[in-house]
Order: structure tokens, then sequence, then C-alpha cells
């Protein structure tokens, strides 16, 4: 993982975890990796991975169950597809409308571009 200088890591860390949950790589009731785990495979510092997970648990995202581990919370999906959704519209939208207003692309392009990416998925997940 690539970790981008504008924000926090705990938050860029955050963001990689809840992506593991909105595409189905982890499901509600499934073990995460542990603090030391995954702070030794994104080598980050533990306090960075374990602030994550304390932000990720007082979001009702994770669940910490003393002395086995921590696992996604039942409502986790629905949890972070709302926060997703807000963070997308307060702040990636206005980001691409003004590059796209930039650009001077429309919508009739940006819907053909959007078409051709979605080809491009589905002839990946084919193969």
């Amino acid at each position: 993982m690539e970790f981008l200088d504008r924000e926090p890591i705990y938050w860029q860390i955050s963001r990689f975890l809840e992506e593991r949950i909105l595409t189905g790589e982890w499901k509600a009731g499934d073990r995460v990796p542990s603090v030391r785990d995954l702070a030794v495979a994104l080598e980050v510092n533990p306090n960075t991975v374990a602030r994550t997970f304390q932000l990720l648990q007082d979001a009702g995202v994770l669940e910490n169950r003393r002395g086995i581990g921590s696992f996604v919370a039942a409502e986790a999906r629905n949890l972070v597809a709302k926060q997703a959704k807000l963070r997308m519209e307060d702040q990636d939208l206005p980001r691409l409308f003004r590059t796209l207003e930039l650009l001077e692309i429309g919508p009739d392009d940006l819907s053909r571009l959007y078409s051709a990416y979605r080809d491009q998925k589905k002839t990946e997940t084919t193969r």
C-alpha cells in the first residue's frame, strides 16, 4: 500500500479496510488480521494500526472480542457504505466536477467513459 502525504496514514488504512468490507472480501463476523500482522503487512507502526482499529470500533464497523481479536460487525457494510457515500458527495464529487469542467468533459462524454470502464471490468471478471 502506498500512502499519500496529504492525509493521516490511519485514515488511509481505514479506507483500505473499509474497501475489504465493501467488496465482500471481509463479511460480517469475519475475523480481521491482528494489529501486529496488519502493521507488518502494511509496513507501518502498530500504534497507527491500533488507532485505525479504534476508529473503526468507535464507528461500529469492527468489534473487539477480548482475547480473541477484532471482527467485522454485523452492520459494518451498511455503515461503511453510508460513510463512503457521504465522503464522495462532500469531497470527491466536487473535485471531480471541477476537473470535468476544466477539461470540458460533458455528461455524454462521462457516460461513454463510464460505460467503457464497466465493460472493461466485466471483461476482467470473466477471464
